[in-house]
């Protein structure tokens, strides 16, 4: 012990220095090592088993189309990537991304359902049922009782909502929401599925209702006197403080008659509706 102190000071310190690059190199060659394992062809991906909505995606389809875009094997595969690469899918709206031994990937799909088109009908956009617009093939929605939605797409729940508190409200009519339109300047405009189209104006959602609810109240009664149904009602425009105009299909205005000799002296029939 007394000859191991007594070293000289260079001489300690090049034992310090080898022994320094002594475990340098031991962790380099761990670390080397360790790189080729994790890289192996043992470690490969296998296949992707895929669970929940597969209604439009099949397990060859998803396979198809995100395998080429995964990087890594079983080890270094980064799950946040890959939970994008799926989600990407049209008609997908989260997807839950787990490792299953040996060397798979689980996959848990959860697809959009569509409630509504969004927008011109030359668009690729819908709503689902959380009020989030995704972009898919029109074609591939069950669509045939779906409305079409209209407004800025920062307010795709506003108009949502609308729909939602309005369309029981037609119910006494048998009529449904066929469109329902917000525009630029806070207007509201809707067209039922009998193809009326009913200026309901601004105003808060709960206001528009009650002009709703008093125009659905006196529809039948006012197409009645002229004749007609409430399914005959081409246009109503409820924007009056105190009331509603209304047009029926069949009943328009006519010109007055042209005064002959034996009318002439007859006042002109007031046009009527």
């Amino acid at each position: 012990m007394t000859a191991a102190l007594d070293l000289p000071v260079d001489v300690r310190l090049m034992n310090m220095v080898a022994n320094t690059l002594f475990v340098l190199c031991a962790l380099l060659l761990f670390a080397l090592a360790a790189w080729w394992g994790l890289r192996h062809p043992v470690f490969e991906l296998r296949g992707i088993t895929v669970l929940g909505d597969v209604v439009r995606h099949s397990e060859p389809q998803v396979r198809a189309n995100v395998a080429p875009r995964l990087a890594g094997n079983f080890i270094t595969i980064d799950l946040n990537a890959a939970r994008t690469a799926f989600e990407s899918l049209p008609w997908v709206r989260r997807a839950v991304v787990q490792r299953d031994f040996p060397w798979r990937l689980r996959v848990t799909l959860h697809e959009h359902r569509a409630i509504a088109f969004w927008g011109p009908e030359s668009g690729s956009k819908l709503v689902n049922e959380q009020g989030d617009l995704f972009e898919a093939n029109p074609a591939e929605a069950d669509g045939e009782n779906m409305p079409r939605l209209i407004g800025p797409d920062s307010q795709v729940r506003v108009v949502l909502a609308a729909w939602r508190t309005w369309r029981p409200l037609l119910q006494p009519l048998s009529m449904d929401v066929e469109q329902l339109e917000l525009a630029g300047n806070g207007s509201w405009r809707l067209r039922t599925d009998t193809g009326a189209l009913v200026e309901m104006g601004r105003g808060s959602t709960d206001e528009l209702a009650q002009r709703l609810t008093r125009w659905v109240q006196m529809a039948t009664a006012v197409a009645a006197k002229q004749g007609r149904r409430a399914d005959d009602i081409e246009s109503a425009d409820l924007r009056y403080p105190q009331g509603f105009a209304v047009r029926l299909r069949g009943v328009g205005t006519a010109p007055a008659p042209t005064p002959t000799p034996t009318t002439a002296a007859r006042a002109p029939t007031k046009a009527q509706r």
